[in-house]
Parts: C-alpha cells; sequence; structure tokens
C-alpha cells in the first residue's frame, strides 16, 4: 500500500516539474504571467511536500 502511495507522489513530482517548470522556464509571456505561473507550481510543490511527510508519518507510526 506504501508504495502505490509513493508511486503516485512520484509521478505527481514529476507532473508538476513537467507542466509547471517548463511554462516558467521556456515560455515567452510577460513577465508577471511568468511569475503567477512560478507561484502556482511552488504552492503545488508545498503541497506534495506536505502530502508526503503527512503520509510516511502516518506509516512510520503505525509500523508499516
Amino acid at each position: 500500500m506504501i508504495y502505490v502511495l509513493y508511486i503516485i507522489l512520484g509521478a505527481a513530482f514529476i507532473l508538476n516539474t513537467l507542466f509547471g517548470l517548463g511554462p516558467v522556464l521556456l515560455a515567452d509571456g510577460v513577465f508577471s504571467e511568468r511569475m503567477l505561473t512560478l507561484a502556482a507550481v511552488v504552492l503545488i510543490y508545498a503541497l506534495l511536500i506536505y502530502l508526503f511527510v503527512k503520509v510516511r508519518r502516518r506509516f512510520k507510526k503505525s509500523g508499516r
């Protein structure tokens, strides 16, 4: 069960990197649009890290 969650979270990190940082680094939009996209990507990273830590702590406490 824990490995399935790790795979899902890993895939979410990869997809966020691919589809989030790509437009920030390579897009030719205006600066404010790129910064808004960057803020959204950073928030998604923060959410994913929070979920990852929460999953690790939950399964560590239960001894699995």
